[in-house]
């Protein structure tokens, strides 16, 4: 409740309104960044004074236990500060990164690629088929390399543009083919490293419909300027509906 009026100053005072904030856990967030900014503004005020007040004050033998005290104390209270936000952040982003989704999560496959992401749905079987790089065709509708010989590959579908539905927990496991590829959302407040041969997953909740931008934040070569794609964020009916035209296309 105390970092609430942090935020509204933060907008006010320093005119720097961040990305709209869409998802389930971006106000955490957004709370612990601005407590940062003005901690450091403090800190960097109180410094600059410790220093002045160093500067003009004569020095003197009888004075040499108040000076290990006007430097230590502060650097130790610092100390044990940044040690408080740091684990604060660590639990805010390990509750996205590495506990476990929602049982009820949807389930997505992100992929990336020089240069572009694939978004993969498991279909109406809710498993995803077995994939081989040697069948990786862009070409001939096979992005990610899907196997036809896996059976519970047959409904997945493959598309250029992540859907999702508002409020309901999302699962997203990302892969790349090539090199590192960074998968950045920043109205979700996601940000995440894609790595060959590895699957990392996202977990987050979408609570605001509407069109955000995917962006690749990692220099991935020539063609980095042109990795975005869209995330279209869909009322729960609306967003059915696009599932069962996917779904039955897919079957087809």
């Amino acid at each position: 409740m105390l970092l609430q009026p942090l935020t509204t100053a933060n907008l006010i005072l320093l005119r720097w309104p961040l990305p709209a904030d869409a998802s389930a856990h971006g106000p955490a967030l957004d709370h612990h960044l601005i407590l940062n900014i003005w901690i450091a503004g403090a800190l960097l005020g109180t410094v600059h004074l410790i220093l002045l007040i160093g500067l003009l004050s004569r020095r003197r033998s009888t004075e040499s236990r108040r000076g290990w005290i006007v430097e230590y104390v502060p650097l130790s209270f610092i100390i044990v500060l940044f040690a408080g936000l740091t684990i604060q952040a660590e639990i805010l982003w390990a509750s996205a990164r590495y506990t476990g989704a929602d049982a009820a999560a949807l389930q997505v496959e992100v992929t990336g690629m020089q240069f572009a992401w694939y978004f993969r749905y498991p279909g109406a079987d809710a498993a995803f088929g077995r994939t081989d790089a040697k069948l990786v065709a862009p070409g001939e509708g096979n992005p990610v390399g899907i196997d036809p010989a896996d059976p519970r590959g047959a409904d997945d579908f493959v598309t250029s543009e992540l859907v999702l539905p508002v409020g309901r927990a999302i699962d997203l496991r990302l892969h790349a083919q090539d090199v590192i590829h960074g998968f950045a959302v920043p109205e979700m407040r996601l940000k995440q490293n894609a790595v060959p041969g590895e699957t990392i997953h996202l977990h987050f909740t979408p609570t605001i419909a509407g069109t955000y931008a995917i962006l690749c934040t990692q220099l991935c070569g020539s063609g980095h300027y042109r990795m975005q794609a869209n995330l279209r964020v869909l009322p729960p009916g609306e967003f059915a509906a696009w599932l069962a035209s996917r779904q039955s296309g897919a079957a087809r």
